[in-house]
């Protein structure tokens, strides 16, 4: 396998999980706002509304879990990049939030058999 089809591959399990996670947290009553925002800081896979919360959620998409879990991936330098991502995404959008969650879905995405989807709310 070149480096070129593994990284299609990658990309294509990613955009998968978000797309998986977005299905979930809507069913779950959210309101998508922005998917895949992107700054020279970064970028906040998902960011949604949930009442009057304002929820930034990672998502993380492994086939396996070989290398470790979808929640080991987000550290504490990744959450406070999400933190300031979010500020960031407030002050480019000047909106009001009474208050700011991080919220964590991990997915793995087995050769065989369904997906394992863990929404974890409020992880930092």
């Amino acid at each position: 396998m070149t480096s070129s089809t593994a990284a299609a591959i990658k990309q294509a399990l990613g955009a998968y999980g978000e797309t998986l996670a977005m299905r979930h947290l809507v069913a779950q009553g959210m309101v998508v706002l922005d998917r895949n925002w992107r700054c020279e800081a970064g970028e906040i896979d998902l960011v949604l509304r949930d009442g009057d919360v304002l929820v930034v959620c990672e998502v993380k998409t492994r086939s396996s879990v070989r290398y470790g879990t979808p929640h080991e991936a987000v550290t504490d330098i990744k959450l406070a990049r999400l933190r300031r991502l979010a500020t960031r995404w407030i002050e480019e959008r000047g909106v009001a939030v009474r208050d700011v969650r991080i919220d964590m879905v991990g997915i793995v995405r087995p050769r065989r058999g369904s997906s394992i989807l863990d929404h974890v709310r409020g992880i930092g």
